[in-house]
């Protein structure tokens, strides 16, 4: 056996799996102890031992104190110390693996994207594969093989014989290391993250924090001509993304994380955790945004439950509150005026306080306190049922408005002019104005029939009568004004000749 030729192998095992030395001869000490243990068939292990020289490569055994020369283990104890000892060298790797990722959680990487299974992405990251679930990926995108792919190291764990390394895109703190990588003042802890909302795909929401005066946290993050953030973006695919300054006003943060929607009034109530924001109703689809974005994404990043309403409706709530309130005996304005300052503005937020917190703050009986909550709760659910109400007229309206403009079609050209015919005719024969005295009654129907049916149909046009020598075709006041107004277009496949 050549020892040496065998070291070098165990030297070169160790330097490419990351595998401590010490830890390959012991494996190999343990692989021939269970070849000797197999070969005479021995249950304890205990009276085998095995030694190898770190020098020379030499190898010893012994059962008890007899010593055992290694040629006569034959061929089948050598195929059980070659199984043990690929399986400890396994075994070894893995914890390798484990020892050098788990350390790395939270860390930026970049990978080879290999195949999607089942869909998951396995990334090769080196001497290790990871893997990216569907959940962790940004939706829409793909990956080709041979990609190159920077991922967050979202979880390392022991699956088995297997160490699963858990990749992620998806998570909001994959945002915050690119912004480490791009933005200098970040990693350096100069420009603070401070909290964070993403929706993969669509949109994120950071706010940032400046510990030096002199540097503005929003503009660094940017870049100059938003080249910092352009990068960010292009990573991401053009995932949107909105840096809101960081204050420790909530009324100001929530106000800064809902632009560029203009904010009228904000009313907090901190025992619900709710913020009530009012803006006008040309604001309102900007601050909700697409399916609720904005909004969500605001309430994620700044910790509050945020309403949004109109004022018309802000004011509804508080004279509907104050009008039940002030009814019961031992309750005045100045009470109700309280409420409406803790950012209590609706008899359902009344409902959902409890008397308890109604007692502490107003300072009032338990019985009176009782009596709100009870007062409170009847008239949330008369208003709860006045709201779906209006709610389905405004539905059953819309949708009929929409089935009557789809009666007539005004696209079609024959359709515009017979409308405009008729708003002329029907005008004036309202109002009474230009009044055509006719000594045949019926001729002004008549001839108006004929109008309509020339405009309307358009494949097949008569000729006009011939007229007699030296007299004009009478024409109504009426009709010349709608001829003026309204140029006929003619079909030139449906003209005849006169």
């Amino acid at each position: 056996m050549n020892t040496q030729e065998m070291l070098r192998l165990i030297d070169s095992i160790a330097r490419d799996r990351n595998v401590d030395k010490d830890a390959l001869l012991a494996d190999l000490e343990q692989a021939m102890v269970s070849a000797a243990r197999k070969h005479f068939n021995a249950i304890d292990t205990e009276e085998f031992r095995c030694q190898l020289d770190r020098i020379t490569g030499k190898i010893r055994l012994w059962r008890g104190e007899d010593e055992i020369p290694i040629e006569e283990l034959g061929r089948i104890p050598a195929q059980t110390a070659k199984q043990v000892m690929i399986q400890r060298f396994r075994e070894g790797e893995r914890n390798s693996i484990y020892n050098e990722y788990i350390d790395r959680v939270g860390e930026l990487v970049t990978g080879t994207a290999q195949r999607y299974e089942g869909g998951s992405l396995v990334i090769s990251l080196g001497r290790a594969e990871g893997f990216m679930p569907r959940s962790e990926q940004i939706p829409g995108e793909q990956h080709q093989a041979g990609e190159r792919v920077r991922c967050l190291i979202l979880d390392v764990r022991e699956a088995g014989n297997q160490v699963k390394i858990v990749l992620s895109r998806g998570n909001p703190e994959f945002i915050r290391r690119l912004f480490e990588v791009e933005v200098p003042e970040v990693s350096e802890r100069i420009i603070e993250i401070k909290a964070m909302s993403r929706e993969p795909g669509h949109r994120t929401k950071i706010a940032v924090s400046s510990i030096d005066s002199k540097v503005d946290a929003v503009g660094a993050c940017v870049g100059v001509r938003g080249s910092r953030i352009k990068n960010i973006v292009d990573e991401l695919g053009g995932e949107k993304i909105d840096i809101v300054r960081w204050n420790e006003s909530s009324q100001i943060l929530i106000q800064n994380a809902l632009k560029p929607a203009e904010v009228v009034e904000i009313s907090l109530c901190f025992e619900l955790g709710r913020a009530t924001v009012v803006v006008n109703d040309d604001q309102l689809s900007l601050a909700i945004g697409k399916r609720g974005q904005n909004v969500r994404l605001a309430a994620r990043l700044t910790g509050w439950d945020i309403d949004i309403l109109t004022p018309p409706e802000f004011t509804k709530g508080l004279d509907t509150m104050a009008t039940t309130l002030t009814a019961l005996e031992g309750l005045d304005d100045e009470q109700v005026d309280r409420l409406a300052a803790l950012g209590i503005i609706s008899v359902f937020d009344v409902e959902e306080v409890g008397t308890d917190y109604l007692q502490t703050q107003l300072g009032i009986a338990p019985e009176l306190a009782t009596e709100m909550v009870e007062t409170a709760s009847v008239k949330a659910k008369l208003v709860a049922e006045q709201q779906a109400a209006e709610k389905e007229e405004a539905a059953r309206k819309k949708a009929s408005g929409e089935t009557e403009d789809k009666d007539v079609d005004m696209s079609d050209p024959g359709e515009q002019q017979a409308a405009a015919v008729l708003g002329l005719i029907g005008g004036n024969a309202a109002s009474g104005e230009n009044a055509v005295e006719s000594d045949d009654a019926g001729s002004t129907g008549e001839e108006t029939g004929d109008i309509l049916d020339m405009l309307t149909n358009r494949t097949s046009t008569p000729a006009p009568a011939p007229e007699a020598e030296g007299t004009e075709p009478a024409v109504e006041p009426e009709q010349a004004e709608a001829s003026a107004d309204q140029p006929q277009e003619e079909d030139s496949e449906s003209q005849q000749p006169s």
